[in-house]
Parts: structure tokens; sequence; C-alpha cells
């Protein structure tokens, strides 16, 4: 059977829910990020794109070219929030989701009806979104990920996309190859010293040449090319999680090697994150006391990856758990509502000093080994057990 798959991406997430916040805004350039000139962009509107702004660039370099922008400082709180209204309408209804980021969803719905059926209820789904959270959202309906994915992005602003089996090659033939997930700024220039520029060159140059140039991702961007993705729609669910948990020899209850205990947690589970580029939205404290009492205790946060944030609001939590000052067995730290995104720069901030040092924390971890940096108030307690599910 042929599948079908939609994908559904939130318009400029950010400025959308800083519109209707502030309906001022509408029709204005708007940046969001860290606001002074050291500070980096996390979103603008299509009005500050036509100036040259984009993603990730300098404030100053922003202000350069779009000088009467409105510059908004992000609110990760409260984009959380409208991300998890948009995965309750879609989670209401679908069969089968997955929240890649904390802006986009796929849905299959293979089988559920006929294509022209299938577009019908994605559109229904859609409106239903717009209504209930204000938000302009855009989809893209195909036989698979890739497909869907790259419709979406033609369907923007706040539009809608099917392209059936036959419209395949003909749809993705005259697109830039920059269109393609994966296809980086190095495998685009690499492509381009070939002559390769639209997907559908690329699709008729022989596979082992491609595999050539760009590595061992060069048969699945070649696949890709010729629409060709079997990649399945991994069910979401608010229990998708990371944990870790440690038993003591000896029940305890001194707090510094407690909270050593956790922070050493904190600090591995953080970077098993940002390994696999994903970010939690919720984080949750266990503790057994030696009598076998299992107690937890869990919180909604912004979605992140870093270990500062995750960190006080675990110990914070402890905090409040541990009460009847028992002896301890065991402490545990759960990861949970884990979502796709990269927080390589936290782009709220106006100093991205605190980002680069968790890049190169991460480098060495990856080059000498997981333990050989770190935060000293975790170093005590290196035997720690991580858990995924």
């Amino acid at each position: 059977m042929d599948r079908t798959i939609v994908h559904m991406d939130l318009d400029t997430f950010f400025v959308s829910v800083e519109r209707l916040i502030n309906p001022g805004l509408e029709g204005k350039p708007v940046i969001i990020g860290g606001t002074s000139d050291r500070g980096v962009v996390a979103s603008c509107s299509y009005e500050a794109r036509r100036f040259g702004v984009h993603s990730a660039m300098s404030m100053r370099m922003a202000r350069q070219l779009c000088s009467q922008a409105v510059y908004v400082r992000g609110d990760m709180e409260l984009y959380s929030r409208y991300s998890r209204l948009v995965t309750e309408v879609i989670a209401e209804s679908a069969p089968l989701y997955e929240k890649a980021s904390i802006d986009e969803h796929y849905i299959d719905i293979t089988g559920m009806d006929r294509f022209f059926g299938c577009y019908k209820w994605t559109h229904e789904l859609r409106q239903r979104i717009i209504k209930h959270t204000g938000l302009p959202i855009s989809f893209g309906l195909s036989a698979n990920k890739t497909v869907s994915k790259i419709a979406t992005g033609q369907a923007k602003p706040n539009g809608e996309l099917q392209v059936s089996n036959p419209q395949i090659h003909p749809f993705l033939d005259p697109l830039s190859i920059r269109k393609i997930p994966m296809v980086g700024d190095s495998g685009y220039k690499l492509l381009r010293s070939m002559g390769v520029s639209t997907i559908g060159t690329l699709r008729l140059v022989p596979p082992v040449m491609v595999e050539q140039v760009l590595g061992k991702n060069g048969i699945v961007i070649w696949r890709k090319a010729n629409g060709i993705d079997p990649t399945p729609v991994k069910p979401y669910t608010e229990q998708k999680s990371i944990s870790s948990e440690h038993t003591y020899e000896q029940d305890t209850t001194d707090m510094l090697q407690l909270h050593q205990t956790i922070s050493a947690m904190v600090e591995k589970l953080a970077f098993e994150m940002r390994s696999k580029e994903k970010l939690t939205g919720c984080v949750t404290v266990k503790i057994r006391y030696a009598n076998f009492d299992t107690h937890s205790q869990q919180k909604q946060i912004p979605y992140t990856a870093f270990d500062h944030i995750l960190l006080d609001t675990i110990l914070g939590l402890f905090e409040k758990l541990y009460s009847r000052r028992m002896l301890i067995r065991l402490v545990g730290v759960r990861f949970s509502h884990l979502v796709g995104g990269s927080q390589q720069l936290n782009m709220f901030e106006d100093t991205p000093e605190m980002a680069n040092l968790y890049q190169t924390m991460d480098n060495i971890r990856r080059r000498f080994g997981k333990d050989v940096v770190g935060r000293a108030g975790g170093f005590s307690d290196k035997k720690i057990k991580t858990l995924s599910k």
C-alpha cells in the first residue's frame, strides 16, 4: 500500500506567536533574538527576510540590513506553550503523528481514505489548528517524509500543497538541491562543483558518484532526490524519554553527595540530548528511601538541552521532594516530552559565551570521552547508567 504522509510546519513560529500577543507587529519586519549587537537572530518575519536577514545571523549585521525592524527578545516559555497547544489539536485527530521539532509535525494517514479524502482531512485539521491557536501553519501531503517536507516549504506562507505519486519527479526536478533535507552548505558546494544545481540533475547522477563526493550520506541524499524515503513516522508520546538512576552502596542523607550525583546525571543526559539534537520539555526527579518508598515529582519547562537551566530546575524539584529527611537509597532524573531541535546557540541571550562553552566541552567529550570534562559539582560520581526509552 502506498503511504500518505503529512508534514505540518508553523510559519515563522516565534514571530507568529509574538504577533498574537502584540497585533501591532503585523505587517512589520520583526526580528527575534538577543537584543545586543553580540546576540544572534533566532527568527525573523518574511518582511525582514526581504532585506537579507536570516536565522543565526548576528544582530549587528541584521541591524545594518534592516534598521527599521522591530527587535524582540525571545520568550521560550511562551513558544513552548503554543507548541504544546498545536500538538494537542493534532493528537485529538491524528492516528499516528511525530513531533519532529517545536514547530514541525509529521502525520501518517496511510489508508485513511483515497488521496483526495486525505487532503480534505488534512485541510480540515489545519483549519482547526488555526482556529484553536491563531497561528499560521502550512502543510505538504505526499508519499513520504522528504517529499511532504519539501512540499510544505513550497506551500509557505500559510498554504497547502499535495504531491501525488505521479507528480513527485515533475515536482522535485526543477527545485534547487538546497531543498533536500540533509544537504548543508558543504554538501551544496560539493554538488555545485560537479555542475549539479537542481534535484532533477542530481537524480540522474550515478549513486556511486554521489557517494564518492558526499560520503556515507550520499546514497541517502540521492534517494531523496529520487523521491525515495522509507523513514517511518515515529509515534510521539509524552513518555518518550531519556533517564538516569543511581543506587548508593550505602544509604545516605549527605546533601553534598546527593547534589553531586544529580549534577553528574543532568550533565550526562544533557550532553546525550545535544548529541542527538533533542530538547526536553519536561523534567522528573525520583528518590527511593531506605525503606523502598519511592516518590517522584515532575515539571513542564520551556524546551531546552542546556545543563545550567536543567540543573537549576532539577535541584529545585529535589528540594521540594526530599522532605522526610530519611536515608536515601536511590536518586533518578528523567527528561521527557523530547522533540527534535538544535540548540547550538542560545539565541535569546545577548552574549554567546555560554553556548560557545557548551560547544567546546561537547567537542572535547566526543574526541576524548564523556568523562574528561564537566562541572566540578558532578565529578565525584562517575558510575551513572543512562537509560533511553
